[in-house]
């Protein structure tokens, strides 16, 4: 008898454990049933973040209680700070409005001297579509063979006005003297690749390698005429890591240099964040960072990307959160230098 009443002790003080969490699955499944989820993309149609956000969109509903219709708006401008500042002050706070934002808006005040209307570390972060590797590029019958070469001569890159071409190369030229030539105008990443393909600039800073390797394929390998000079990443690409493409980390003269790039090239990490407003619940928001990485892992949808050459290696957002709290809690002495380095010549 005694072992009896300790098994029914030992199921109802399981089921008391297992109740709270049920009660608040069911509360967020009564919430979002019949209702609609919208995602707003902070650049206009066709590009990256918004054929990632609908395919998203296309496969979210069914991992989220209470299964909502799931649809996409793009709102360009301001390098996506419009789409941020209207999840952030305008769009309702109740967990059915998410942004995708470029990782960039999310360092701004950092780097910068944008003023804007939001705080970029007290939103909340479903996670990352992927982890994003850039990489420094340049013409084979470029003139410098390898990223050591670049502290000797010169190359002359092609950028846009955007933080991965134009920030990225002049980092490198004022904070650790690569000998880069960096002409701006071009508009947007593909204006870039065409005047590399025209051989009127020998390479670029700041194109994404999952990205470019899938919409460039006769680009690199043996028989292209492009090479990756370095990863500017903290960890690095797998595929290029086992090609023994360097980390530009590698190539810092000092423990500081170091450290601001570490810090910088940290928030490529999140390369395509989706955000939410700092007032939503907090039940809503852990089945919806829950579905966001069920939904990046689903096999309908990673077969979906794969034909569209889009990479699928998310970040949580719990690891989002942490690097973004990390980069606003850096030293101010650390954080003033790298955005001296930034600042373009007169």
């Amino acid at each position: 008898m005694p072992t009896i009443l300790l098994r029914c002790f030992a199921g109802m003080f399981g089921l008391c454990l297992v109740a709270p969490h049920l009660h608040a699955q069911d509360a967020v499944a009564q919430f979002y049933k019949g209702k609609q989820i919208r995602i707003v993309v902070g650049t206009g149609a066709g590009g990256g973040y918004d054929a990632y956000s609908r395919l998203i969109a296309r496969h979210m509903s069914k991992h989220i209680p209470g299964n909502p219709t799931v649809i996409v708006a793009n709102m360009p401008g301001a390098g996506s700070n419009m789409a941020a500042n209207h999840i952030y002050s305008v769009a309702p706070k109740d967990g059915t409005q998410i942004g995708a934002v470029f990782a960039g808006a999310l360092i701004e005040p950092l780097v910068s001297n944008t003023k804007l209307q939001f705080e970029p570390n007290r939103f909340n972060f479903l996670g990352s579509a992927n982890d994003d590797v850039y990489v420094c590029i340049a013409r084979k019958d470029a003139t410098p063979q390898t990223f050591k070469e670049v502290f000797d001569k010169e190359i002359t890159l092609g950028a846009s006005g955007s933080a991965s071409s134009a920030e990225v190369g002049t980092l490198l030229k004022n904070l650790i003297a690569t000998k880069f030539r960096i002409v701006l105008g071009y508009v947007g990443s593909r204006s870039v690749a065409l005047a590399i393909e025209r051989n009127e600039v020998q390479g670029a800073c700041g194109f994404s390698w999952p990205s470019i390797s899938a919409t460039n394929v006769g680009w690199f390998g043996p028989e292209g005429f492009m090479r990756v000079l370095v990863q500017t990443h903290v960890k690095g690409h797998a595929q290029l890591n086992a090609e023994k493409v360097p980390l530009v980390m590698d190539f810092a003269r000092t423990a500081e240099e170091r450290a601001i790039l570490e810090l910088y090239f940290s928030h490529s990490t999140f390369g395509r964040p989706y955000v939410m407003a700092p007032e939503v619940p907090a039940d809503r928001l852990a089945a919806l960072r829950t579905a966001f990485m069920a939904t990046m892992k689903d096999p309908a949808f990673v077969a979906e990307a794969q034909k569209l050459g889009l990479d699928t290696e998310a970040v949580d957002g719990e690891t989002v959160q942490k690097l973004v709290a990390a980069f606003y809690a850096a030293p101010p002495a650390l954080i003033a230098k790298m955005k001296s380095a930034l600042q373009p010549p007169n």
